[in-house]
Protein backbone atom coordinates (compact mmCIF):
# COMPACT_ATOMS: atom_id res chain seq x y z
CA UNK A 1 0.00 0.00 0.00
CA UNK A 2 1.53 3.97 -0.88
CA UNK A 3 -0.25 6.41 1.16
CA UNK A 4 0.22 8.99 -1.17
CA UNK A 5 0.83 7.71 -5.01
CA UNK A 6 1.23 10.94 -6.58
CA UNK A 7 3.84 12.05 -4.28
CA UNK A 8 6.08 8.84 -3.59
CA UNK A 9 6.46 7.72 -6.73
CA UNK A 10 6.98 11.18 -8.30
CA UNK A 11 9.34 10.79 -11.67
CA UNK A 12 12.82 12.41 -10.01
CA UNK A 13 12.77 15.43 -12.65
CA UNK A 14 9.31 16.38 -11.04
CA UNK A 15 10.44 16.04 -7.95
CA UNK A 16 13.19 18.42 -8.06
CA UNK A 17 11.36 21.00 -9.94
CA UNK A 18 8.73 20.88 -6.49
CA UNK A 19 11.77 20.95 -4.71
CA UNK A 20 13.13 23.99 -6.17
CA UNK A 21 9.72 25.71 -6.05
CA UNK A 22 9.42 25.22 -2.45
CA UNK A 23 13.14 26.37 -1.66
CA UNK A 24 12.44 28.85 -2.94
CA UNK A 25 9.06 30.17 -1.44
CA UNK A 26 11.24 29.02 1.90
CA UNK A 27 14.16 31.11 1.35
CA UNK A 28 11.48 34.03 0.94
CA UNK A 29 9.78 33.22 4.15
CA UNK A 30 12.98 33.46 6.64
CA UNK A 31 14.36 36.29 4.79
CA UNK A 32 11.15 38.17 5.60
CA UNK A 33 9.88 36.64 9.09
CA UNK A 34 13.57 35.19 11.08
CA UNK A 35 15.90 38.09 12.11
CA UNK A 36 18.22 35.08 12.58
CA UNK A 37 18.61 34.45 8.73
CA UNK A 38 17.75 37.76 7.63
CA UNK A 39 20.89 38.39 9.19
CA UNK A 40 22.77 35.26 7.88
CA UNK A 41 21.78 35.93 4.16
CA UNK A 42 22.93 39.34 4.88
CA UNK A 43 26.28 38.34 6.33
CA UNK A 44 26.52 36.04 3.18
CA UNK A 45 25.66 38.73 0.65
CA UNK A 46 22.71 36.83 -0.60
CA UNK A 47 18.96 37.31 -1.27
CA UNK A 48 16.38 34.70 -1.74
CA UNK A 49 16.04 35.54 -5.54
CA UNK A 50 19.65 34.40 -5.98
CA UNK A 51 18.16 30.73 -5.49
CA UNK A 52 17.55 29.44 -8.91
CA UNK A 53 19.07 25.89 -8.81
CA UNK A 54 19.09 23.40 -6.36
CA UNK A 55 22.91 23.72 -6.52
CA UNK A 56 22.47 26.93 -5.17
CA UNK A 57 21.10 25.54 -2.05
CA UNK A 58 25.59 25.84 -0.92
CA UNK A 59 24.89 28.73 -1.01
CA UNK A 60 23.05 29.05 1.83
CA UNK A 61 23.79 28.78 5.55
CA UNK A 62 23.87 26.12 7.95
CA UNK A 63 21.92 26.17 11.15
CA UNK A 64 23.21 24.05 13.96
CA UNK A 65 21.57 23.28 17.41
CA UNK A 66 22.81 25.58 19.36
CA UNK A 67 21.32 28.13 17.25
CA UNK A 68 17.94 27.13 18.71
CA UNK A 69 19.37 27.17 21.81
CA UNK A 70 20.86 30.18 21.43
CA UNK A 71 17.27 31.88 20.37
CA UNK A 72 15.48 29.80 23.04
CA UNK A 73 12.43 29.37 23.42
CA UNK A 74 10.85 30.83 20.28
CA UNK A 75 13.55 33.45 18.53
CA UNK A 76 13.34 31.30 15.00
CA UNK A 77 9.82 30.92 15.00
CA UNK A 78 8.71 32.27 11.68
CA UNK A 79 4.72 33.16 12.45
CA UNK A 80 3.19 35.17 14.94
CA UNK A 81 2.20 32.86 18.24
CA UNK A 82 -1.36 32.95 17.73
CA UNK A 83 -0.55 30.79 14.65
CA UNK A 84 1.17 27.96 16.72
CA UNK A 85 -1.19 25.43 17.65
CA UNK A 86 1.50 22.95 19.29
CA UNK A 87 4.93 23.11 21.04
CA UNK A 88 7.37 20.21 21.49
CA UNK A 89 11.06 20.50 22.99
CA UNK A 90 14.01 18.42 23.24
CA UNK A 91 15.08 17.46 27.22
CA UNK A 92 17.32 20.04 27.43
CA UNK A 93 19.84 17.57 29.41
CA UNK A 94 22.71 19.08 27.53
CA UNK A 95 21.77 22.51 27.79
CA UNK A 96 19.06 24.82 27.31
CA UNK A 97 15.98 22.89 25.34
CA UNK A 98 15.30 22.99 21.45
CA UNK A 99 11.84 24.40 21.28
CA UNK A 100 9.83 24.19 18.13
CA UNK A 101 6.16 25.12 17.28
CA UNK A 102 3.25 23.90 14.58
CA UNK A 103 0.83 25.45 12.72
CA UNK A 104 -2.20 23.55 11.95
CA UNK A 105 -0.94 23.05 8.29
CA UNK A 106 2.53 21.75 10.33
CA UNK A 107 0.38 19.03 12.05
CA UNK A 108 -1.79 18.03 9.19
CA UNK A 109 1.47 17.31 7.18
CA UNK A 110 3.17 15.71 10.12
CA UNK A 111 0.41 13.33 10.74
CA UNK A 112 0.28 12.49 6.44
CA UNK A 113 3.42 11.90 6.80
CA UNK A 114 3.50 9.61 9.42
CA UNK A 115 0.40 7.80 7.50
CA UNK A 116 2.71 7.31 5.00
CA UNK A 117 5.46 5.80 7.39
CA UNK A 118 2.90 3.24 8.55
CA UNK A 119 1.82 1.83 5.04
CA UNK A 120 5.72 1.71 3.85
CA UNK A 121 6.30 -0.64 7.01
CA UNK A 122 3.11 -2.67 5.30
CA UNK A 123 0.67 -1.38 8.03
CA UNK A 124 -2.99 -0.68 7.15
CA UNK A 125 -6.30 0.68 7.52
CA UNK A 126 -7.56 -2.73 9.43
CA UNK A 127 -4.30 -2.78 12.06
CA UNK A 128 -4.29 -1.86 15.27
CA UNK A 129 -0.86 0.03 16.48
CA UNK A 130 0.44 -0.21 20.00
CA UNK A 131 2.37 3.14 20.23
CA UNK A 132 5.07 2.82 23.01
CA UNK A 133 6.97 6.25 22.56
CA UNK A 134 6.49 8.25 24.88
CA UNK A 135 4.01 11.20 25.08
CA UNK A 136 4.71 14.65 25.90
CA UNK A 137 7.32 17.54 24.82
CA UNK A 138 8.41 14.44 23.47
CA UNK A 139 7.35 14.16 19.72
CA UNK A 140 7.61 10.61 19.10
CA UNK A 141 4.11 9.60 21.26
CA UNK A 142 1.76 11.92 19.41
CA UNK A 143 3.50 11.83 16.22
CA UNK A 144 2.64 8.10 15.57
CA UNK A 145 -0.86 8.69 17.41
CA UNK A 146 -1.77 11.16 15.19
CA UNK A 147 -0.09 9.37 12.39
CA UNK A 148 -2.08 6.23 12.49
CA UNK A 149 -4.96 7.69 13.05
CA UNK A 150 -4.70 9.49 9.47
CA UNK A 151 -3.91 6.19 8.07
CA UNK A 152 -7.09 5.08 9.06
CA UNK A 153 -5.90 2.35 11.87
CA UNK A 154 -6.65 1.50 15.42
CA UNK A 155 -4.38 3.55 17.62
CA UNK A 156 -3.50 1.90 21.10
CA UNK A 157 -1.92 5.12 23.21
CA UNK A 158 0.16 3.07 25.89
CA UNK A 159 3.00 6.04 26.24
CA UNK A 160 6.56 4.51 27.61
CA UNK A 161 6.46 2.91 30.78
CA UNK A 162 5.41 0.12 32.52
CA UNK A 163 6.78 -2.68 30.89
CA UNK A 164 4.63 -5.68 32.32
CA UNK A 165 1.50 -3.62 31.43
CA UNK A 166 2.62 -3.32 28.04
CA UNK A 167 3.11 -7.01 27.70
CA UNK A 168 -0.22 -7.26 28.90
CA UNK A 169 -1.88 -5.15 26.49
CA UNK A 170 -0.06 -6.74 24.01
CA UNK A 171 -1.73 -9.90 24.59
CA UNK A 172 -4.89 -8.67 25.36
CA UNK A 173 -5.94 -6.04 22.94
CA UNK A 174 -3.91 -8.14 19.67
CA UNK A 175 -1.89 -5.24 18.25
CA UNK A 176 -0.63 -5.86 14.81
CA UNK A 177 2.27 -3.06 15.40
CA UNK A 178 4.31 -1.58 17.60
CA UNK A 179 6.27 1.44 18.13
CA UNK A 180 9.23 2.04 20.36
CA UNK A 181 12.98 2.11 20.76
CA UNK A 182 14.62 -0.94 19.60
CA UNK A 183 16.38 -1.43 23.14
CA UNK A 184 12.95 -1.30 24.82
CA UNK A 185 11.48 -4.00 22.00
CA UNK A 186 14.29 -6.47 23.42
CA UNK A 187 13.31 -4.78 26.91
CA UNK A 188 9.91 -6.22 26.44
CA UNK A 189 10.48 -9.59 25.10
CA UNK A 190 12.89 -10.08 28.56
CA UNK A 191 9.90 -9.24 30.33
CA UNK A 192 7.86 -10.94 28.28
CA UNK A 193 9.51 -14.17 28.76
CA UNK A 194 9.71 -13.79 32.61
CA UNK A 195 5.61 -13.78 32.41
CA UNK A 196 5.28 -16.78 30.22
CA UNK A 197 4.64 -15.13 26.98
CA UNK A 198 4.66 -16.74 23.91
CA UNK A 199 5.33 -14.06 21.55
CA UNK A 200 5.12 -16.23 18.79
CA UNK A 201 1.37 -16.38 19.17
CA UNK A 202 0.66 -13.14 19.22
CA UNK A 203 -0.53 -11.02 16.07
CA UNK A 204 2.04 -8.73 16.32
CA UNK A 205 3.71 -8.95 12.92
CA UNK A 206 5.56 -5.27 12.24
CA UNK A 207 8.00 -3.36 14.76
CA UNK A 208 8.74 0.64 14.14
CA UNK A 209 11.64 1.34 15.83
CA UNK A 210 13.53 4.94 15.97
CA UNK A 211 15.03 7.28 18.18
CA UNK A 212 18.45 5.49 18.57
CA UNK A 213 21.08 4.32 16.46
CA UNK A 214 21.06 -0.02 16.22
CA UNK A 215 22.41 -2.39 13.99
CA UNK A 216 21.65 -4.66 11.56
CA UNK A 217 22.82 -7.43 14.42
CA UNK A 218 19.84 -5.88 16.63
CA UNK A 219 17.36 -6.11 13.58
CA UNK A 220 18.02 -10.30 13.45
CA UNK A 221 17.73 -10.30 17.01
CA UNK A 222 14.32 -8.99 17.52
CA UNK A 223 13.25 -10.25 14.97
CA UNK A 224 14.23 -14.09 16.01
CA UNK A 225 13.08 -13.07 19.19
CA UNK A 226 9.22 -11.08 18.40
CA UNK A 227 8.49 -13.25 15.19
CA UNK A 228 7.99 -10.03 13.38
CA UNK A 229 9.71 -7.81 10.58
CA UNK A 230 11.59 -4.92 12.29
CA UNK A 231 12.32 -1.66 10.26
CA UNK A 232 13.68 1.93 10.93
CA UNK A 233 12.34 5.11 11.28
CA UNK A 234 13.98 8.20 11.29
CA UNK A 235 12.92 11.80 12.35
CA UNK A 236 14.22 14.21 14.53
CA UNK A 237 12.28 17.22 16.30
CA UNK A 238 13.85 20.56 15.11
CA UNK A 239 12.58 18.98 11.53
CA UNK A 240 9.24 17.92 12.29
CA UNK A 241 9.38 14.26 14.58
CA UNK A 242 9.06 10.90 13.76
CA UNK A 243 8.60 10.54 10.27
CA UNK A 244 11.24 12.28 8.24
CA UNK A 245 12.39 8.95 6.28
CA UNK A 246 11.46 5.32 7.14
CA UNK A 247 12.25 1.96 5.68
CA UNK A 248 10.26 -0.44 3.51
CA UNK A 249 8.97 -3.79 4.25
CA UNK A 250 9.61 -5.35 0.50
CA UNK A 251 13.77 -4.33 1.14
CA UNK A 252 14.62 -3.35 4.20
CA UNK A 253 17.42 -1.45 2.82
CA UNK A 254 17.47 1.99 3.54
CA UNK A 255 14.96 4.26 5.02
CA UNK A 256 13.04 6.62 2.19
CA UNK A 257 13.54 10.41 3.03
CA UNK A 258 10.23 12.13 2.13
CA UNK A 259 12.14 14.27 -0.31
CA UNK A 260 8.83 16.38 -0.87
CA UNK A 261 9.17 17.88 2.47
CA UNK A 262 12.70 17.21 3.02
CA UNK A 263 15.72 18.69 1.19
CA UNK A 264 18.64 16.43 1.86
CA UNK A 265 22.12 16.58 1.50
CA UNK A 266 25.33 14.73 2.50
CA UNK A 267 28.39 16.77 3.71
CA UNK A 268 31.65 16.10 5.42
CA UNK A 269 31.28 16.99 9.11
CA UNK A 270 34.72 18.96 9.05
CA UNK A 271 34.82 20.79 6.01
CA UNK A 272 31.03 21.28 5.67
CA UNK A 273 31.52 20.30 1.94
CA UNK A 274 29.54 18.11 0.34
CA UNK A 275 30.79 13.93 -0.54
CA UNK A 276 30.99 12.35 -3.42
CA UNK A 277 27.44 10.46 -4.24
CA UNK A 278 27.38 7.31 -2.19
CA UNK A 279 30.05 8.25 0.26
CA UNK A 280 29.11 8.54 4.15
CA UNK A 281 28.89 11.70 5.71
CA UNK A 282 26.52 14.27 7.83
CA UNK A 283 23.15 14.28 6.94
CA UNK A 284 21.92 18.14 6.62
CA UNK A 285 17.96 19.12 5.82
CA UNK A 286 16.33 21.94 4.92
CA UNK A 287 12.65 21.96 5.83
CA UNK A 288 10.79 22.77 2.27
CA UNK A 289 7.10 23.38 4.18
CA UNK A 290 7.46 23.80 7.26
CA UNK A 291 5.71 27.13 8.60
CA UNK A 292 6.16 26.74 12.59
CA UNK A 293 10.24 26.63 12.71
CA UNK A 294 11.62 26.22 8.83
CA UNK A 295 15.35 25.46 9.10
CA UNK A 296 17.39 25.43 6.41
CA UNK A 297 20.62 23.57 5.89
CA UNK A 298 19.95 21.97 9.57
CA UNK A 299 23.33 20.12 10.73
CA UNK A 300 21.65 16.60 11.81
CA UNK A 301 25.04 15.02 13.35
CA UNK A 302 24.12 11.48 12.00
CA UNK A 303 25.93 9.41 9.78
CA UNK A 304 24.70 8.21 6.70
CA UNK A 305 24.68 7.48 3.41
CA UNK A 306 22.02 8.12 0.32
CA UNK A 307 20.96 5.98 -2.31
CA UNK A 308 19.16 6.94 -5.58
CA UNK A 309 18.91 3.92 -7.14
CA UNK A 310 15.06 2.24 -7.82
CA UNK A 311 13.64 0.55 -5.14
CA UNK A 312 11.59 -2.53 -5.44
CA UNK A 313 8.57 -1.13 -3.37
CA UNK A 314 8.02 1.63 -6.28
CA UNK A 315 8.73 5.02 -4.16
CA UNK A 316 11.09 7.33 -5.84
CA UNK A 317 12.29 9.05 -2.63
CA UNK A 318 16.05 9.04 -2.27
CA UNK A 319 16.90 6.11 0.28
CA UNK A 320 19.20 6.77 3.31
CA UNK A 321 21.28 4.24 5.03
CA UNK A 322 20.63 3.45 8.75
CA UNK A 323 22.43 6.12 11.28
CA UNK A 324 25.97 4.30 11.69
CA UNK A 325 25.88 7.05 14.58
CA UNK A 326 26.52 10.25 14.93
CA UNK A 327 29.26 13.05 14.78
CA UNK A 328 29.16 13.85 18.55
CA UNK A 329 29.09 10.59 19.26
CA UNK A 330 31.73 9.21 18.45
CA UNK A 331 34.42 8.09 20.84
CA UNK A 332 38.19 8.70 19.97
CA UNK A 333 39.74 6.31 22.26
CA UNK A 334 44.44 6.58 21.52
CA UNK A 335 43.40 8.09 18.40
CA UNK A 336 41.24 5.17 17.08
CA UNK A 337 37.39 6.30 16.11
CA UNK A 338 34.57 4.19 17.65
CA UNK A 339 31.17 4.25 17.81
CA UNK A 340 28.61 2.31 19.88
CA UNK A 341 27.10 0.73 17.27
CA UNK A 342 30.09 -0.79 16.03
CA UNK A 343 31.00 -2.63 19.55
CA UNK A 344 27.05 -3.51 19.39
CA UNK A 345 27.43 -5.23 15.93
CA UNK A 346 30.46 -7.08 17.58
CA UNK A 347 28.08 -8.19 21.31
CA UNK A 348 25.40 -9.40 19.76
CA UNK A 349 27.35 -11.89 17.32
CA UNK A 350 29.10 -13.01 20.86
CA UNK A 351 26.93 -15.98 22.12
CA UNK A 352 26.81 -16.53 26.08
CA UNK A 353 25.82 -12.30 26.67
CA UNK A 354 22.84 -10.34 26.35
CA UNK A 355 22.16 -7.22 23.81
CA UNK A 356 22.41 -4.86 27.20
CA UNK A 357 26.14 -3.26 27.21
CA UNK A 358 27.32 0.41 28.24
CA UNK A 359 30.47 1.76 27.04
CA UNK A 360 32.36 3.12 29.75
CA UNK A 361 35.44 5.77 29.18
CA UNK A 362 37.79 6.94 31.61
CA UNK A 363 41.29 8.72 31.86
CA UNK A 364 44.37 6.90 33.53
CA UNK A 365 47.24 9.72 33.39
CA UNK A 366 46.71 10.93 29.64
CA UNK A 367 45.64 7.63 28.52
CA UNK A 368 42.00 6.91 27.49
CA UNK A 369 40.70 4.09 29.00
CA UNK A 370 37.67 2.04 27.62
CA UNK A 371 35.36 -0.13 29.53
CA UNK A 372 33.01 -2.49 27.71
CA UNK A 373 30.02 -3.60 30.41
CA UNK A 374 27.87 -6.34 28.90
CA UNK A 375 25.75 -8.25 30.52
CA UNK A 376 26.05 -12.08 30.61
CA UNK A 377 22.85 -14.16 29.47
CA UNK A 378 21.13 -16.08 32.30
CA UNK A 379 22.25 -19.37 30.65
CA UNK A 380 25.85 -18.11 31.31
CA UNK A 381 25.71 -16.73 34.61
CA UNK A 382 26.17 -20.14 36.38
CA UNK A 383 29.21 -20.44 34.15
CA UNK A 384 32.56 -21.22 36.11
CA UNK A 385 34.82 -17.75 36.62
CA UNK A 386 37.19 -19.45 33.94
CA UNK A 387 34.22 -19.55 31.28
CA UNK A 388 33.60 -15.98 32.33
CA UNK A 389 37.04 -14.93 31.72
CA UNK A 390 37.32 -16.95 28.85
CA UNK A 391 34.56 -14.67 27.35
CA UNK A 392 35.68 -11.91 28.49
CA UNK A 393 38.69 -12.15 26.74
CA UNK A 394 37.33 -13.28 23.56
CA UNK A 395 34.91 -10.61 23.51
CA UNK A 396 38.18 -8.01 24.32
CA UNK A 397 40.23 -9.92 21.21
CA UNK A 398 37.82 -9.24 18.75
CA UNK A 399 37.27 -5.73 19.14
CA UNK A 400 40.62 -5.03 18.83
CA UNK A 401 40.84 -7.16 15.50
CA UNK A 402 37.99 -5.54 14.05
CA UNK A 403 38.09 -2.01 15.70
CA UNK A 404 42.28 -1.60 16.28
CA UNK A 405 41.48 -0.40 19.59
CA UNK A 406 41.89 -2.11 23.43
CA UNK A 407 39.21 -2.18 25.80
CA UNK A 408 38.81 -4.37 29.10
CA UNK A 409 35.69 -5.90 28.75
CA UNK A 410 33.09 -6.23 32.12
CA UNK A 411 30.79 -8.83 32.16
CA UNK A 412 28.16 -8.16 34.82
CA UNK A 413 25.52 -9.67 36.27
CA UNK A 414 21.97 -10.11 33.77
CA UNK A 415 19.62 -7.46 34.48
CA UNK A 416 22.40 -4.97 36.34
CA UNK A 417 22.65 -2.54 33.75
CA UNK A 418 19.78 -0.20 33.93
CA UNK A 419 17.15 0.01 31.32
CA UNK A 420 15.20 2.92 29.37
CA UNK A 421 11.81 3.20 28.14
CA UNK A 422 13.35 5.80 25.72
CA UNK A 423 16.64 6.12 24.43
CA UNK A 424 19.14 3.61 25.53
CA UNK A 425 21.45 5.23 27.30
CA UNK A 426 25.30 3.61 25.84
CA UNK A 427 27.98 5.68 26.81
CA UNK A 428 29.05 6.99 30.11
CA UNK A 429 32.25 9.51 29.34
CA UNK A 430 34.23 10.10 32.91
CA UNK A 431 37.44 11.66 31.07
CA UNK A 432 35.72 15.40 32.18
CA UNK A 433 35.41 14.29 35.63
CA UNK A 434 38.31 12.56 35.98
CA UNK A 435 40.38 16.02 35.30
CA UNK A 436 38.04 17.85 37.82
Amino acid sequence: MIFDVDKETMPREELEELQLRRLKQLCERVYANVPFYTNKFKELGIEPKDINSLSDLTRLPFTEKQDLRNHYPFGLFAVSRENIVRIHSSSGTTGKATVVGYTKRDIKNWADLMARSFAIAGATPEDSIHNAYGYGLFTGGLGAHYGAEALGATIIPVSGGGTRRQIMLLKDFGADVICCTPSYALFLHETGKEMGIDFEKLPLRIGIFGAEPWTESMRRDIENKLKIKALDIYGLSEIMGPGVAMECAEEQNGLHIMEDHFLPEIINPETGEHVEPGEAGELVITTLTKEGIPLIRYRTRDLTRLNYTACRCGRTFARMQRIMGRSDDMLIIRGVNVFPSQIESILIETEGISPHYQLVVERDGNLDILTVKVEISGASFSDEIKNLQRLERKIQKTIKEFLGVTARVKLVEPKSIERSVGKAQRILDLRNQDQQ
